[in-house]
């Protein structure tokens, strides 16, 4: 098998060959198809996050057909075309396991980080944690559902049902969720690097009903802020932008630190709040609204083997949508 590799972070991924591995007991191999870009493997190889797995092959949103079951598993068959998230498996008897918050596991793996992923040509995956997915839909497409999607609806729905959602960071979660709002009669409210007309452009052809730079005031009070820019000076902000009552989510799985803030932006029963991970629970709720809701994503396709260069326009903000690797 062929796959992009990091060994130190901070460097490049090296591209190695690798034996095809079997998949063990409760695992299935699978080849994949297409495998998107997240800012949380960015966060990987910048060291952002601690403890990598390492030498690991990164990638967490990945679309593949099975090849091949290890012993006990009976979800899938070989042909299956299958999804597999940042999630990769759980413990199943920790106290947030029992209490059906399998994604605050004591005892978690996951994908690209824990556990090699999909920047490669086969991954192996816990079958209990891989989703059927339309057998007739385009993998490239599907790809950017399984973590940009995924998180962005847990983040839709911490944010509660109100009407006037901001969205801070016009990035790949952005512009999927942005259109599960439009389907809900949401009004969404966008917010871009200053200066960012070309993000802003592509926020309102996507239903957005206002979009301007991260440091203008929107026309009317927010019902709720999701912040996805991995940006701490963005909360205050987005505290200032809510209504009494109003949540603020933080949305991605790093941010640079929290500035102190004035007590009077946080009362009035506003609250700040984080998402972690996902649930299979998150997965199957969204996944079914895909069809229904009629996303569509926005891919950018690069080879395998520039995985560096993807990572690399992510990274400064070249992007409109999300990065996909085809191997």
């Amino acid at each position: 098998m062929r796959a992009m590799v990091l060994r130190k972070v901070r460097t490049d991924l090296v591209m190695e060959e690798r034996p095809v591995p079997p998949p063990g007991p409760g695992e299935i191999r699978v080849i994949v198809e297409a495998c998107a870009v997240c800012r949380t493997d960015l966060h990987v190889v910048d060291g952002d996050l601690p403890h990598p797995r390492l030498p690991v092959i990164p990638g967490h949103e990945i679309v593949g057909r099975v090849e091949a079951l290890g012993s006990g598993v009976r979800s899938h068959k070989p042909g299956d075309r299958v999804g597999i998230p940042w999630l990769g498996h759980t413990c199943g008897h920790c106290p947030y396991c029992a209490s059906g918050h399998e994604n605050l596991c004591d005892e978690p793996l996951f994908t690209g980080y824990t556990r090699d992923g999909g920047f490669a040509s086969h991954v192996i995956a816990d079958a209990e944690y891989a989703f059927g997915l339309p057998e007739d839909g385009d993998p490239i497409a599907l790809s950017p559902l399984l973590c940009a999607g995924l998180i962005g609806w847990r983040s839709l729905v911490a944010a509660g049902p109100g009407e006037r959602i901001g969205i801070y960071g016009f990035g790949a979660a952005a512009h999927i969720i942005t259109q599960v709002c439009t389907w809900q009669e949401r009004h969404v409210f966008a917010f871009t690097r200053s200066g960012d007309l070309a993000a802003q452009e592509f926020a309102r052809s996507l239903g957005a009903v206002w979009a301007d730079g991260s440091n203008e005031a929107p026309p009317e009070s927010l019902d709720a802020a999701i912040i996805f820019a991995p940006v701490g000076d963005l909360v205050p902000l987005a505290l200032k932008a809510v209504r009494k009552g109003g949540r603020v989510v933080c949305g991605g799985i790093h941010m640079s630190d929290i500035p102190s803030f004035p007590y009077r932006l946080l009362w009035e029963e506003r609250q700040v709040v984080s998402v972690a991970n996902l649930t299979r629970r998150d997965a199957a709720d969204f996944l079914a609204i895909v069809p229904r809701a009629r996303i569509r994503t926005q891919t950018v396709r690069y080879p395998l083997e520039a995985a560096n260069e993807a990572l690399d326009d992510l990274r400064s903000g070249r992007l409109q949508g999300a990065a996909v690797l085809v191997p």
